[in-house]
């Protein structure tokens, strides 16, 4: 067992929770480039690989607006991540002002952001949530989503060692947003200052901070070049995490 099933923890604390993120930090939408073949500007132009990875980036960038939008397109683009249906049509906007201009395959692209099955779990996904719940953790996913992401847990076998999944869509509330993190922790039963979060985002996830929770932040870099970036991520706050 690691401090935080019966230890110490933050200087008399114990850690009773983790609470993750997704999209950077669990999952990762890869680029694949038989989604992005025979894409094409408005000149008629093929993506090179430099602009297929921009456009990669501009659909699951965590925060900050990716590009400029007309108003008409602003208030979709702030509650995106409450309602799908705005998620849509700021999204396929977003894909046209990065210059994929016809609407199959912006509708294509678009599809595979929102498929649950075209997310890659990171290497160590399953390893840590595993051996969080059985140090007797217990473990949340917070995320600013507007689909259904519990497919992707399923399909690779850790949906059983999620307890709560607080997802912006079905909650009514986005990151940095302090509702959500303590709602996460209410569900768990457990206070802030007994949970760390852990995320790819310093403004949306390291708000959990202004509750009490503590923070551990990961890079949202591709899957094989991250290992092990959430046993890196946890060891401050878990140091036993990787022999438990």
């Amino acid at each position: 067992m690691f401090a935080g099933a019966g230890g110490s923890y933050c200087a008399g604390v114990t850690l009773r929770a983790v609470l993750f993120d997704f999209s950077g930090t669990l999952f990762r939408l890869e680029q694949d480039e038989t989604w992005l073949r025979g894409l094409t500007d408005e000149g008629g132009e093929p993506f090179d690989v430099a602009a297929q990875a921009e456009v990669m980036r501009r659909l699951t960038a965590p925060a900050g607006q990716v590009v400029q939008l007309a108003p008409e397109f602003q208030h979709a683009w702030h509650n995106r991540d409450l309602d799908p249906q705005l998620h849509r049509k700021v999204y396929l906007e977003v894909l046209r002002k990065s210059g994929v201009s016809q609407v199959r395959q912006a509708e294509q692209l678009y599809q595979r952001l929102v498929d649950p099955d075209c997310w890659s779990p990171y290497p160590d996904t399953a390893d840590v949530l595993r051996r969080v719940r059985d140090a007797g953790l217990r473990v949340g996913v917070i995320s600013n989503i507007a689909f259904d992401i519990r497919p992707a847990f399923r399909r690779v076998g850790v949906h059983d060692l999620v307890d709560e999944f607080v997802l912006s869509y079905l909650e009514g509330v986005i990151k940095p947003d302090p509702a959500v993190f303590l709602r996460a922790c209410e569900r768990l039963g457990v206070a802030p200052a007994e949970a760390v979060m852990v995320g790819d985002s310093a403004e949306a996830d390291g708000a959990a901070s202004e509750v009490g929770c503590e923070v551990a932040l990961v890079d949202p870099v591709p899957t094989a070049e991250r290992p092990d970036g959430l046993f890196r991520a946890l060891e401050p706050h878990l140091p036993a995490l990787r022999t438990a």
